[in-house]
């Protein structure tokens, strides 16, 4: 077996070809890892992520484009507001932090602000390591790291994340700090983005535990992170305590279950690429040629969800009606198989999901009938409880 610095040398190489000839690869973020995590069964996100393949390109190239991203105006309004809670060393970040995480703490006054500049991402992890580790070696004191980069083994890849900012309190403890435009009305914020932060910051929390882990003592990092919005309909800021301990067992437990990069990439036929200047046809048939899980919570997490919903609904495929179903329906994979079952003319009777299908097929035929007929009998019942499924297929 090559060693590890030889396997990850053709790694790199390998994952360049997928993505084409002088393509940069496209960083994976904490967002687009908190969704591949939430879907670990995915191989066709995994290798694309892992490669650094742009998936919005290449839903466009395919036919499929995605209506991801915000707008310029609110990526304005976010940077603004960004600006203003960072403003004077980060006085203000700092005094929620106190006033939400640690009010037995001394306040911030005079706090730490290292210059986490190099070069190179890995260069950049290098250096947030290290400033970690002297605010660690200097307790009592506050230090605010300003968009530190993270690093987080995905799959036997490395993934580099940015957080906002990370916050080393007086006791060594350290916090991850979400800085959202979305506001804060009386105090709450829409439980949906509220959310969402939540798993992003999941990933962020994992990236550091990897960096404290490497520490003599191991410095303890929060659970609770610091998301700051604003306030009501102002631009002043807000903060509140999220406790993510849910966001991050679910997150880790997720990602330790991916398949490993290399090991999709080396299933794939020789001279599979995914960029998108190939012909459409061409370009079909290698995203084809890597098995997607696709489910209708994709819509709200992948670029690619309309494409792989497309091809799934094509295959009839009961994943297309969502996780809950297809759990429901046990060995029945395509919506062809239930309506056949629920018609009575094919799957085995013993069989819990079978025999469901069609006691329902049979409750709502007679419920069509009406008061006045008898009879409950799975022939033309059947067909017409069929019509409910059929229905939802469609759709």
């Amino acid at each position: 077996m090559p060693p590890p610095r030889t396997r990850g040398k053709a790694l790199r190489h390998r994952l360049a070809e997928l993505r084409g000839p002088d393509v940069p690869a496209k960083a994976l973020d904490a967002r687009a890892l908190a969704a591949l995590a939430a879907n670990p069964g995915c191989a066709r996100r995994a290798i694309l992520d892992g490669a650094g393949v742009d998936k919005a390109a290449l839903a466009g190239a395919l036919g499929a484009p995605s209506a991801f991203g915000q707008s310029q105006f609110a990526l304005t309004r976010g940077n603004a507001f960004e600006a203003k809670v960072k403003a004077d060393g980060g006085a203000e970040l700092l005094r929620l932090a106190h006033e939400k995480l640690d009010r037995s703490a001394e306040p911030p006054a005079g706090a730490q602000v290292p210059d986490l500049s190099a070069p190179g991402p890995q260069g950049r992890t290098e250096r947030t390591a290290l400033a970690l580790r002297e605010a660690a070696g200097r307790p009592g004191g506050w230090t605010l790291l300003d968009h530190p980069m993270l690093a987080l083994d995905v799959a036997g890849a490395p993934a580099f994340l940015e957080p906002d900012a990370v916050v080393v309190h007086p006791d060594g403890s350290w916090t991850v700090v979400e800085i959202k435009s979305f506001p804060m009305l009386d105090g709450a914020a829409d439980p949906a983005k509220v959310g969402a932060a939540a798993r992003q910051a999941a990933v962020y929390v994992l990236a550091l535990e990897e960096i404290a882990a490497r520490l003599d003592p191991v410095p303890r990092v929060r659970h609770r992170v610091l998301l700051v919005c604003p306030k009501d309909f102002s631009n002043l800021p807000t903060a509140s305590a999220v406790d993510i301990r849910k966001q991050r067992a679910v997150t880790a437990r997720q990602l330790a279950r991916l398949t490993r990069i290399e090991e999709i990439a080396d299933a794939l036929p020789e001279g599979v690429c995914f960029s998108p200047e190939l012909p459409a046809e061409r370009l079909t048939q290698a995203v084809e040629s890597v098995p997607a899980t696709y489910a209708p919570e994709c819509l709200s997490a992948c670029e690619l969800a309309f494409h792989c919903r497309a091809r799934s609904r094509e295959r009839g495929a009961v994943t297309t009606l969502g996780r809950p179903v297809r759990a429901e329906l046990g060995g029945l994979t395509t919506v062809g198989d239930v309506l056949a079952a629920a018609r009575g003319e094919a799957g085995d009777p013993s069989d819990p999901a079978v025999a469901a299908l069609r006691r329902a097929a049979a409750l709502r035929a007679e419920a069509l009938r009406g008061p006045g007929s008898t009879g409950s009998g799975t022939g033309s019942g059947g067909t017409a409880g069929t019509a409910a499924l059929e229905e939802a297929a469609c759709r």
